[in-house]
């Protein structure tokens, strides 16, 4: 019961919280009208419900996604290079209904001048993972697969836009990502991203022993919702096909 009390508790100051940080933000951008509750709250509970930080990081994401996406979205003629790499996948949902997405480490080849073109596709495919979510859901999963990763598929700084975005603009949708078939030489790119995840995001990463894959993801995910290159029975669906 005490519990109980407590979440209740917690539950009226979150959302007492999320009133007073609407009107702060409506105050200073008018187009944060639009927003829904569940997307403030996302944003403070990413600053551990500070208004004020919570505050600072909304407002710096709607000026970016005006500048962004001055049309609302990111359309496939924006990013044809980066979608004919197939390195990600979206299908199914775990077992608390997040859709799930596979990235494949080794199949991004990093090219001249890609940097802003991939800095597009990773909104694009965040934005597709965000409006498949279920009525009521907030996050997905992601299963990175490093296998034959190499230092011809190396980009930190791609990796570090890629960390910027989702943490920056998309807080508190990550649910879980699992590393997998991850060999020792990914290790010396992982060493120079890790310091720029924040403590939330690291606490949702899992490196998975290869002979553990299949029983770790199907603590989270039914075999029917598994994808078929882990053992289930989905088959990969590249993202702007889902």
């Amino acid at each position: 019961m005490e519990m109980e009390a407590n979440g209740l508790e917690s539950n009226e100051i979150e959302k007492r919280k999320v009133g007073i940080m609407r009107v702060r933000v409506e105050s200073e951008d008018p187009s944060a009208k639009d927003l829904d509750d569940f997307m403030i709250r996302r944003f403070l509970r990413a600053r551990d419900l500070d208004i004020d930080k919570a505050s600072a990081l909304l407002l710096k994401f709607l000026s970016w996604r005006r500048a962004f996406m001055p049309n609302g979205s990111i359309s496939e003629s924006q990013i044809p290079t980066e979608l004919a790499q197939k390195k990600l996948f979206m299908q199914g949902h775990d077992k608390k209904g997040r859709p799930i997405i596979v990235v494949f480490g080794a199949k991004h080849i990093p090219y001249k001048g890609n940097l802003e073109e991939f800095k597009r596709y990773v909104v694009y495919c965040l934005e597709k993972v965000c409006a498949s979510m279920p009525r009521g859901e907030e996050k997905f999963i992601a299963i990175a697969d490093i296998e034959g990763w190499g230092f011809t598929n190396s980009d930190i700084r791609a990796y570090l836009a890629a960390l910027s975005i989702l943490q920056d603009c998309y807080p508190e949708r990550l649910g879980k990502l699992f590393l997998v078939h991850v060999p020792y030489v990914f290790m010396t790119a992982w060493k120079v991203v890790y310091p720029f995840i924040d403590s939330k995001t690291k606490k949702k990463i899992i490196f998975v022993e290869n002979k553990n894959i299949r029983s770790i993801l199907l603590g989270d995910i039914d075999e029917s919702q598994l994808p078929d290159v882990y053992g289930g029975k989905l088959p990969l669906v590249p993202i702007q096909d889902s």
